[in-house]
């Protein structure tokens, strides 16, 4: 099925442009794609196989195009286990991409934190995951066109790739906190007890995406780069509701800073 998928978007680019990076674009950062030049949009409903968003802030299109002289393809829009889809519906786009011929997923989120130094509007280089969604991609019958049985995960998140990314926002001046991504399905925010619980295990932001992702392009043997947008701090922490729309709107305030870095990744890959 995402072999097909894959050869009709392989059929929407300009031939031999071939993009080596993939963009995953979190809630509220899929304005990124608007950078993107020669630009060709490619609407979700309109690859075969290939699933809906049904969530605020994810646009469910594809573009093609030029980022700092790089060939990319952004996904303005992403999928999400608490949504009702399966499993393979959410990593369905990844393994469409490795078919394609990418080689390096630049993936985005909104976090909660649970890190109590940081505050929203941080952007967090992502090191390591905690995967506490009880759910994980690679269950049942293994593909092995795209990768092993049991797939390593000390280096999910490429440390060269990090590297650059610590060096792009030293030269920007822009602060970039380091820590441990965790998931919960969702769609429920966290209670207070479990943010508590995922500070003790050694959680510094929470979410309820990226690690399927992530789990699934590894097993690809796709280069993985995670950045997460605190966009507001965890259930507890400040004593008062969370709601999406504070989400959205932290993740527009820092769009600016969060944009600057990953172009400037971009450029030094």
């Amino acid at each position: 099925m995402y072999l097909k998928a894959a050869e009709y978007i392989k059929s929407r680019l300009p031939a031999g442009r071939i993009p080596k990076i993939c963009l995953i674009l979190g809630s509220g950062l899929g304005v990124l794609a608007n950078n993107i030049e020669e630009a060709v949009q490619i609407e979700y409903s309109d690859i075969p196989n290939f699933p809906q968003t049904t969530v605020e802030g994810h646009a469910g299109r594809l573009v093609y195009g030029n980022l700092k002289e790089k060939p990319v393809i952004a996904m303005q829009g992403r999928f999400h286990y608490y949504e009702g889809k399966k499993l393979e519906e959410v990593v369905f786009p990844v393994r469409v991409m490795k078919a394609i011929g990418v080689e390096i997923l630049i993936i985005t989120n909104a976090a909660g934190g649970i890190n109590m130094q940081f505050k929203p509007g941080d952007i967090m280089l992502i090191t390591d995951h905690i995967n506490f969604s009880g759910v994980n991609p690679l269950r049942g019958n293994n593909l092995d066109e795209l990768g092993p049985r049991f797939p390593d995960m000390t280096y999910a998140y490429d440390p060269e790739l990090m590297d650059k990314a610590m060096q792009a926002a030293e030269k920007l001046e822009i602060s970039l906190k380091r820590g441990v991504y965790a998931m919960m399905q969702g769609p429920s925010f966290e209670t207070p007890a479990e943010i508590r619980m995922l500070r003790i295990i050694g959680a510094d932001a929470v979410g309820m995406s990226t690690v399927p992702e992530v789990i699934t392009a590894v097993h690809a043997k796709i280069r993985v780069l995670g950045i997460s947008c605190i966009t507001n701090m965890a259930a507890g922490i400040l004593k008062q509701p969370l709601t999406h729309q504070e989400v959205m709107d932290t993740a527009n305030q820092a769009r600016g800073k969060f944009i600057r870095l990953l172009e400037a990744v971009i450029a030094a890959l």
